[in-house]
């Protein structure tokens, strides 16, 4: 097992959460694009504000358009995508050539995807894209560091997300029993004191999802 470097160990992290935020926000963009382009017009700008991205968009089928496909948009889910395989191209030796390759073929089928008329088929081959590099970083990146600060990353952007948008709670429960397993494996410095607040607040009957964001967001030191 090989020592990473400070930076590596950064872009591990941020490779597992630009990779999950695409997967995540795709899904949602994908279960809510009916409702947002045929029924309520207001639909995209909770999301924004949920999701604490300004609403530079001039209507729902302005921002179906280019909350996905924006380069110049920071906060579009292309924009996500391309951090990520920025990442992974410096980390080619860490995670190696196939893995990386997964990453590549997302970015293609994004690319496809804007120039679609109907892009929601292309779409979904960008998650399915996503979905293999995570099983083959678990079957052929052999440093456990290297796996374990990738689905961190993963972990921690997913209950972000979940708890943002008020997502089914037994879910964020199930991901922050994985993130409890994983965390220690890593290597990296953590709050044990927000940990546990994280813990705690998954367990009460009304769940604090404000309170949890914070914690999420800070729990690395």
């Amino acid at each position: 097992m090989g020592i990473i470097s400070v930076e590596h160990s950064d872009r591990l992290y941020w490779l597992g959460r630009y990779s999950e935020r695409v997967y995540t926000t795709l899904k949602i963009f994908a279960d809510r694009y009916d409702s947002m382009i045929d029924l309520e017009e207001d639909e995209y700008a909770d999301f924004c504000e949920r999701q604490e991205i300004p609403n530079i968009y001039l209507s729902a089928a302005d921002f179906a358009r280019r909350y996905c496909f924006d380069e110049e948009d920071p906060n579009s889910i292309i924009s996500n995508l391309t951090r990520a395989y920025d990442n992974a191209i410096v980390l080619r030796e860490e995670i190696g050539s196939v893995t990386l390759s997964y990453i590549q073929m997302a970015v293609y089928a994004m690319n496809k995807a804007k120039q679609s008329d109907a892009p929601l088929l292309e779409l979904q081959r960008v998650r399915d894209n996503i979905v293999a590099f995570w099983g083959i970083v678990d079957d052929s990146v052999d440093d456990e560091h290297v796996r374990s600060i990738i689905k961190l990353g993963k972990r921690i952007e997913r209950i972000d997300i979940y708890a943002r948008m008020h997502l089914d709670k037994k879910e964020m429960k199930r991901e922050i029993v994985k993130l409890n397993r994983r965390i220690d494996r890593t290597g990296l410095h953590f709050s044990s004191k927000r940990l546990a607040h994280i813990n705690y607040l998954i367990e009460e009957d009304v769940l604090d999802h404000e309170e949890l964001v914070q914690e999420i967001e800070a729990l690395l030191e």
